[in-house]
C-alpha cells in the first residue's frame, strides 16, 4: 500500500511508537520476559517466590551501561563467562603469568577479582618470544567523584605495567560522556583532566603511560581517526544494534562512539609512540561490563589487516548497600570516594555496608555471618593483601566467632590508610604533571 493512504503525522506515529515500547518495556518487567506478539504470556512467575529458584528466573543484566542481578551475592559470573564467549582465568593461566614474570600474581588474579580474558595465552606467547605488546584501558568520565570501584581496572593495570614492563595507554572517553549525559563539552574534558590525576595518583610511570582525552586527541593524531573510519567502514548499524542495543531515537554520536572505543586496540593510533608498526599486540584490562566494545573490535580486526586485542576481565566492586543495589556518583552513601576523609569512611562502613551477619548477636555466635553478601569481607576480598589474614577472617565470620562490627572495623582500618595515602599522591599531581601525562610523545619501552 503506498504512503499516499497514511494520514498520521510523523509525530503521531513516533509518540505511539514510543507508547508501545514504553508498554513493551513495563511488560517485560512484569513479566520477566519479552513480549511476543504471536504468543500469549505463560504463568507469570509469582513475584512473591524467595525460595532456591527465585534467583535462577532473574538473569542478570549486563551492558556497558547497566549491570542488574537480582542476587545479593550478585553476578554469576560463570553465566557470564559462557553468555560472553570468554575463558575462565584458571589455576594454569595464573601460574603461566607467574612464570613468565617472574613476580607473584596480584592477589585480584590469586582471588578471582579478574576472573576471565580473551587470547590472554597469546600474550604470554609473544612475551615470552621477546616481542612486544601494550596496555589500553580506559575511564569514562561522568563526574569529578571517582569511587574505590573506579580504581580497580587501574591498580591492576599498574602491576601489569610494573611486572610486564610494557607501555600503556589509557583513553578518557570525555566525548561518549558528553554524548550519553546532560553535559557540556568543556565540563567533560574538565572531568578528563580532573580524573586523569586521580588515575595518575596509581603510580604510573611517566615515561610508559600516556593518557588522552578522545575530545583532544582524535583532532591531532595521524593514526587515531584513521583507524576510527576504518572500523565505521567495516561495522554496520545492524551489527552495534546487535550488541549494544541502540535504536533509531539514538544519536549518531552515540551510533558510532563503539568505533572510537575501539580505535587505541590497534598500534598504529599512537603514531607518536609505535610509529606506522600496526603489528603489536594489545592487552586490555577492563571491568567485563566493556566487553561488548572490544567483541566487536576482535570481529572488525582481522576485517583491516590488525591483530585482535586480548582482554582481562574484572568482576564488579558490589555498592556499600549490597550487591544488588547501585553504586552513583550522586549518591554519597553507596561506595566509599577517593575524597572521603577518614571519618567519613568510618561513619559509611558502619551505618552503611551491607551486611552478611545476624540480627542479634547470640543468633551470629550461634549460627555465624554469611561472607558471600557481607560487603565489607567482599572489599576487604579486594583491599587487602594478606591472604592468610583475609582466610582466618573468613573463618571466623562464618563461624561467628568474629561479629559484624570487629569486621567492619578490619576494613576501616584498611579503608582508612588506603584513601589517605591516594589523596596524598593525588595532591602531589599538578596540573603540569596531567599536562604531560596527556601530551603525545614517545615513550621509552624496550622492543627488540
Amino acid at each position: 500500500m503506498s504512503h499516499h493512504f497514511c494520514f498520521l503525522s510523523q509525530d503521531e506515529i513516533d509518540s505511539a511508537v514510543k507508547m508501545l515500547l514504553s508498554l513493551k518495556m513495563s511488560y517485560k518487567a512484569a513479566m520477566g520476559e519479552d513480549y511476543k506478539a504471536d504468543c500469549p504470556p505463560g504463568n507469570p512467575a509469582p513475584t512473591s517466590n524467595h525460595g532456591p529458584d527465585a534467583a535462577e528466573a532473574e538473569e542478570d543484566f549486563v551492558d556497558p551501561w547497566t549491570v542488574q542481578t537480582s542476587s545479593a551475592k550478585g553476578i554469576d559470573y560463570d553465566k557470564l563467562i559462557v553468555r560472553f564467549g570468554s575463558s575462565k582465568i584458571d589455576k594454569e593461566l595464573i601460574n603461566r603469568i607467574e612464570r613468565a614474570t617472574g613476580q607473584r600474581p596480584h592477589r585480584f588474579l590469586r582471588r578471582g577479582i579478574f576472573f576471565s580474558h580473551r587470547d590472554m595465552n597469546q600474550v604470554l606467547d609473544a612475551y615470552e618470544n621477546k616481542k612486544p605488546f601494550y596496555l589500553y584501558t580506559g575511564r569514562g568520565p561522568s563526574s569529578e567523584a571517582m569511587h574505590v570501584g573506579h580504581l580497580i581496572p587501574f591498580i591492576f593495570t599498574k602491576w601489569l605495567q610494573d611486572v610486564f614492563n610494557v607501555p600503556l595507554v589509557i583513553q578518557m572517553t570525555d566525548d561518549e560522556k558528553y554524548l550519553w549525559k546532560d553535559l557540556t563539552l568543556d565540563q567533560a574534558y574538565g572531568y578528563a583532566v580532573e580524573n586523569a590525576k586521580d588515575i595518575i595518583a596509581c603510580g604510573f610511570d611517566i615515561n610508559k603511560t600516556f593518557i588522552f582525552s578522545d575530545l583532544d586527541y582524535m583532532g591531532m593524531s595521524s593514526g587515531f581517526y584513521k583507524n576510527v573510519v576504518k572500523i565505521q567502514k567495516h561495522v554496520t548499524f545492524n551489527q552495534v544494534k546487535g550488541i549494544f542495543g541502540f535504536t533509531d531515537s539514538d544519536s549518531i554520536g552515540k551510533i558510532s562512539f563503539p568505533a572510537i572505543q575501539a580505535a587505541p586496540s590497534f598500534s598504529n593510533s599512537f603514531p607518536q609512540i609505535f610509529q606506522d608498526r600496526t603489528d603489536i599486540q594489545c592487552l586490555i584490562p577492563c571491568a567485563i561490563d566493556q566487553d561488548p566494545y572490544f567483541r566487536m573490535t576482535r570481529d572488525v580486526a582481522p576485517r583491516i589487516g590488525y591483530p585482535k586485542p586480548a582482554l582481562l576481565h574484572s568482576t564488579f566492586f558490589p555498592a556499600l548497600q549490597g550487591a544488588q543495589t547501585k553504586m552513583s556518583a550522586s549518591d554519597p552513601n553507596s561506595s566509599i570516594f577517593l575524597t572521603d576523609t577518614a571519618k567519613q569512611i568510618k561513619t559509611k562502613v558502619n551505618k552503611h555496608a551491607f551486611s552478611g551477619g545476624r540480627d542479634t548477636i547470640e543468633e551470629h555466635r550461634q549460627f555465624g555471618g554469611n561472607c558471600d553478601v557481607d560487603v565489607s569481607f567482599m572489599y576487604l576480598t579486594f583491599f587487602l593483601e594478606d591472604d592468610d589474614k583475609l582466610e582466618q577472617i573468613r573463618k571466623d565470620y562464618t563461624s561467628g566467632a568474629m561479629l559484624t562490627g570487629e569486621l567492619k572495623k578490619v576494613l576501616i582500618e584498611v579503608l582508612q590508610p588506603l584513601i589517605a595515602e591516594h589523596q596524598a599522591r593525588r595532591k602531589e599531581v599538578t596540573d603540569e604533571i596531567a599536562k604531560e601525562f596527556m601530551t603525545p610523545r614517545e615513550l621509552s619501552f624496550d622492543f627488540q
